[in-house]
């Protein structure tokens, strides 16, 4: 399979020659220029070339193969096109986009995935879409019950190593074999595990692999650090930094629903605008939860790894991972909904002492991740006090001030009494509290690293792989689909063993 990577970028999406009616949508959606993933991908898609991408979430990829997919049902017409994506936000999110690229050429399109009514779904699919962008497990339903009978020329598989994570390989094996030979085969991913190259060898004829500047790795613009705390520090370590770094949207990564729900609870008791998402949490909740994120109501969501996935926000600031992750695959994907769109971005990783190996294999497996310590609370005290002071400085007196503070003085007290009291009263107003310190020092980091790399006593070499997360943990894991577990991937609801 031939690789292809950025060489000279696109400079106008005119350049492509798509139809005057695309490049209308194009400018109503704000486009100016295209990203280097659009640059790489769209010439090949406009070939029909059957094509695997690695590009992360946030890079433009939608339009990648949005833009040349849209374009070719505009000269054909009674063509359609499939997108499939792991969870139904995802899917909501691609339909409005290609709909918002494709409504001046009269491109209609549909979301289907579980929590809606078949009926309706089918009573639009049978009034005629273009596109179809769909949950793998609720398009299955369809298939195999007969209500949904199409013949898609373009296939795109979106973020593919979510959906195979997510246990939807044997699905859309099976949905594949709906798809006639003919059609065109998009395969976007952000990293390329084992199963993603079997896909590769059966479904795509003679795919050009197109690898977007940075892909399989974190973005250039996301600064990594690690603190090493003790496991009964992670709730306190989370609301220290939380405090110092005041992030102004953030994704806390939690292991298990137990832990979501109690570091919620610590947040919202110190008047931190948070909330939980997790598997226990129900649909129109759910829904309302990523509606407040995005619209800034809620700035700390504290969610599990499966409840986020598909989670597209473009303003995150911050992503901690309240654990260390199984993975080189799961890190990457959690930390790059920070640092999208240009914007830099903050990646935070607490690990504990006995997961220094797991630390040291993943720091080799996605380059630098540097040190850092916790604040202590003198630290943290004396920047609330210099905020507290620059408000103070910068505050203008109300009428209503000034009245008051002429009745103290005939009380008797001096404008510099007042003020003093004043500001101590403002300072002690949700002061930080807490332990002194938190955590390892940056010295004492550096020290144990040092030393030479214990061997494992499975002679094991290598990250762990995917489910092969090990260590201390209380709660229930929140996994998605499974055996006995709960199917969170906010698909059809099917329990798959």
């Amino acid at each position: 399979m031939k690789t292809l990577t950025p060489t000279k970028e696109a400079t106008s999406f005119e350049e492509f020659g798509f139809a005057d009616t695309i490049l209308q949508g194009i400018k109503e959606a704000g486009f100016e220029t295209p990203s280097p993933v659009q640059s790489l991908a769209i010439p090949a898609l406009l070939e029909g070339q059957d094509a695997t991408v690695m590009a992360a979430t946030g890079t433009g990829k939608t339009a990648a193969y949005g833009l040349p997919s849209l374009d070719y049902l505009v000269r054909h017409p009674k063509e359609t096109m499939l997108v499939m994506a792991p969870t139904r936000e995802l899917a909501g999110q691609i339909s409005d986009e290609l709909y918002r690229l494709g409504k001046f050429a009269n491109i209609r399109s549909i979301a289907i995935y579980g929590g809606r009514s078949y009926g309706r779904q089918t009573d639009i699919i049978s009034r005629g879409v273009n596109v179809i962008v769909a949950t793998p497990g609720r398009l299955l339903d369809l298939l195999d019950s007969g209500r949904l009978k199409f013949s898609p020329s373009i296939v795109v598989l979106d973020e593919a190593d979510e959906m195979l994570d997510m246990g939807f390989l044997d699905d859309i094996q099976r949905i594949m074999d709906y798809v006639p030979d003919r059609a065109q085969t998009l395969l976007f991913s952000a990293t390329l595990p084992a199963p993603i190259q079997g896909l590769i060898k059966k479904f795509q004829k003679n795919p050009v692999m197109l690898k977007a500047a940075g892909a399989g790795s974190a973005s250039l613009q996301i600064d990594q650090s690690f603190y090493v705390v003790g496991e009964e520090e992670r709730d306190l370590a989370a609301l220290r930094l939380i405090e110092s770094m005041n992030p102004e949207k953030c994704i806390v990564f939690c292991r298990t629903r137990e832990e979501t729900d109690r570091l919620t609870s610590t947040l919202l008791g110190r008047s931190f605008p948070a909330a939980p998402l997790h598997g226990d949490i129900d649909q129109s909740r759910r829904e309302k939860t990523i509606r407040d994120f995005r619209q800034g109501r809620v700035k700390i969501l504290v969610a599990t790894d499966v409840a986020a996935r598909g989670l597209d926000v473009a303003d995150v600031s911050h992503v901690f991972n309240y654990h260390i992750p199984g993975n080189s695959e799961s890190y990457i994907h959690r930390i790059g909904r920070t640092g999208r769109a240009g914007r830099s971005g903050e990646a935070i990783t607490f690990v504990a002492p006995g997961e220094m190996r797991r630390l040291r294999m993943l720091k080799q497996a996605v380059g630098d991740i540097k040190p850092a310590s916790i604040p202590t609370l003198r630290d943290l005290r004396r920047r609330e006090v210099e905020r507290m002071t620059g408000l103070v400085n910068e505050a203008e007196g109300t009428k209503e001030a000034v009245r008051q503070v002429e009745r103290l003085v005939e009380a008797g007290l001096t404008a510099e009494e007042i003020a003093v009291r004043a500001l101590s009263l403002l300072i002690q107003k949700d002061a930080p509290t807490g332990p002194e310190k938190i955590g390892w020092e940056v010295d004492r980091i550096n020290e144990f690293l040092s030393r030479p790399a214990p061997r494992s006593s499975s002679g094991g070499r290598g990250f762990p792989s995917r489910g092969g997360s090990r260590g201390p943990s209380r709660g229930s894991y929140d996994r998605g689909s499974g055996k006995g577990r709960k199917f969170e991937s906010g698909d059809s609801g099917r329990r798959r063993s």
